[in-house]
């Protein structure tokens, strides 16, 4: 058995995650995310890939995130039609993001082509909501901790990342002639001391790892996030103002909601009103509770219906375009949080568009930011950013609250490392920024002296020959 690995993204990046693994004849990718952040990266979206997708025999799926699954829609409707292998939760989870990323890609096109702007006549969308449809087709997913066949002598087992719902590591268990081999893929892992989520399960063995990197080089300490999202809003609200949370839809929202929750009931914020203004972020929660062995969220079942912290009084759901609006004219003091995370789309943008001229709100980043986003300007003290066309001053307060991150830091991926019982012929380090790469490759190598890689994009790597 012969194995190559080449990587089609996520190499010297955080997103665009593209591993593909060719064993013999057979040919498996894991994980196949969009590109997002810069205009380079994301150009990399339409680029043709350098494997005919009718030649892939399936994909496994790390966990749900659009950096992991959103270029799903378009290797199906360019010819692939394998299965789709990832747990549970991720399917449930890629329902609700890849329906929505199949709309939001459409809605662009359409812009695009009413305001004049992109350089083809008639823009087409990357993909569609009926190219999603047809991914949904194709999904067979299973529990944690359970050996799946994907081809002959080569299996996989998913255990628990931690970072969201359904999240996974990825083993790989290649049986050849002669020896057994297994390939660890980290996919993104969580925190230890997450609120919401356990711990990632420890791996003691792998010949060959990839490790994600994204906070590769930094540590990241969760315990001053109550603190700090509370200074926050008690400033926010003694002028009188309305905080406004950029969050990811699925995983920060419910951690948000759990910590704002908690200092409600503490008293050490005024329990303000909270809207959550992200159809796909309501929809998310309620998978929290469907889905309540997975997570540390205590789930009560009454009069038959599930009931958690997020069904409280002060927590109101923005089911209409309508109520969104609303929420624009709204001069009293509350909590807005709304997606997208990095302020790349969604109606985030609204929000933005009405609060950040007026000084007495407060945009409170609680995540990542990745290079090239609107996000990312913002969190950088621009005087202004572009909206629909429009810049906008920046006159408001911009703050940033870490720790909230589902990404494991530098120390938390080290503790994960130590658990390995020997050392990987070869560790791959993805999913990372190059200086977060670095920074982590280096750590590595002088804790352990493992064989470790930074790959570029597009590079591929023989892994086991005659096994």
């Amino acid at each position: 058995m012969d194995v190559r690995i080449k990587f089609l993204g996520a190499a010297k990046s955080v997103t665009g995650s593209k591993y593909l693994l060719e064993i013999d004849e057979k040919k498996i990718l894991v994980d196949c995310g969009l590109f997002q952040g810069e205009k380079e990266l994301r150009l990399r979206n339409w680029n043709k890939l350098p494997i005919d997708p009718t030649q892939i025999d399936m994909v496994v799926v790390t966990h749900a995130h659009i950096d992991h699954t959103g270029y799903l829609p378009r290797l199906v409707k360019d010819g692939f039609g394998g299965k789709i292998i990832c747990t549970h939760a991720t399917e449930d989870l890629m329902k609700i993001l890849l329906l929505d990323a199949g709309k939001l890609q459409e809605e662009e096109a359409q812009y695009a082509y009413k305001h004049g702007y992109s350089k083809h006549n008639k823009p087409e969308p990357l993909f569609g909501v009926e190219d999603a449809k047809k991914v949904l087709d194709m999904v067979a997913s299973y529990p944690l901790d359970r050996e799946v066949e994907l081809v002959d002598n080569v299996t996989a087992v998913f255990y628990n990342a931690g970072h969201i719902l359904g999240a996974a590591i990825v083993e790989l268990r290649l049986k050849g002639a002669q020896q057994l081999k297994k390939i660890v893929f980290s996919g993104d892992l969580g925190r230890n001391n997450d609120p919401l989520m356990y711990a990632p399960t420890a791996i003691k063995n792998a010949d060959i790892l990839l490790i994600e990197s994204t906070y590769g080089d930094r540590v990241n300490p969760i315990e001053e996030v109550e603190r700090n999202l509370a200074e926050a809003i008690n400033l926010t609200y003694d002028k009188g103002g309305c905080v406004v949370m950029p969050a990811f839809a699925v995983g920060r929202t419910q951690n948000l909601l759990y910590y704002l929750n908690k200092l409600v009931t503490s008293g050490k914020i005024p329990g303000l009103p909270i809207f959550i203004d992200s159809p796909m972020a309501i929809s998310v929660t309620n998978l929290y509770e469907k889905y309540s062995s997975t997570h540390k969220l205590n789930v009560q079942n009454k009069n038959g219906a599930l009931v958690s912290i997020f069904d409280s009084s002060n927590i109101h759901f923005c089911n209409s375009a309508d109520s969104s609006r609303e929420l624009n004219d709204r001069k009293e003091p509350c909590i807005i949080i709304s997606a997208s995370g990095m302020c790349t789309g969604g109606r985030i943008l609204h929000h933005l568009y009405h609060r950040l001229p007026n000084k007495n709100d407060t945009i409170l980043f609680v995540g990542y930011q990745a290079e090239g986003t609107r996000g990312r300007t913002i969190l950088n003290g621009n005087e202004s950013v572009r909206i629909f066309g429009i810049e906008v001053p920046i006159k408001c307060t911009v703050k940033e609250v870490t720790g909230l991150s589902a990404h494991a830091d530098q120390y938390e991926l080290m503790q994960w490392i130590s658990n390995f019982e020997s050392s990987p012929k070869m560790t791959f380090i993805t999913h990372g920024e190059i200086k977060a790469a670095e920074v982590l490759q280096n750590k590595i190598k002088s804790t352990y002296n493992w064989n470790c890689f930074i790959p570029e994009y597009l590079e591929s790597f023989e892994l086991f020959s005659s096994i």
